[in-house]
């Protein structure tokens, strides 16, 4: 009861015996949102990585020493390869893969 108080969690050895047959079942795979990335350039995974961190086109721009013309150019490239329709599809997608953590901001 001690380890609940402290706000932990307890579980059964049944239970943890069953989530960890549960994982180890489980094939070995790249997540798939990772594996997308491989159609972009590195600048483009730069700048999906700003647009992660909710930077505006202007922002990047600044950062990258870039017009802001370019960069409207890079966002909607990488949204095309992506199959993205929007900003916030990038933004999920940069958490999704790892270029932008919580807590980096």
């Amino acid at each position: 009861m001690q380890v609940v108080a402290r706000g932990d969690a307890l579980l059964s050895p049944g239970v943890t015996r069953r989530l960890i047959a549960e994982f180890a079942a489980r094939p070995a795979r790249e997540p798939p949102a990772a594996t997308r990335l491989g159609a972009l350039t590195d600048r483009e995974r730069e700048v999906l990585g700003l647009v992660g961190e909710g930077l505006s086109n202007d922002d990047i721009a600044q950062r990258l020493f870039m017009s802001p013309a370019t960069v409207k150019t890079h966002v909607s490239r990488v949204m095309s390869k992506l199959g993205m329709h929007d900003r916030a599809g990038l933004v999920v997608l940069a958490y999704e893969t790892g270029l932008v953590r919580p807590g980096w901001l």
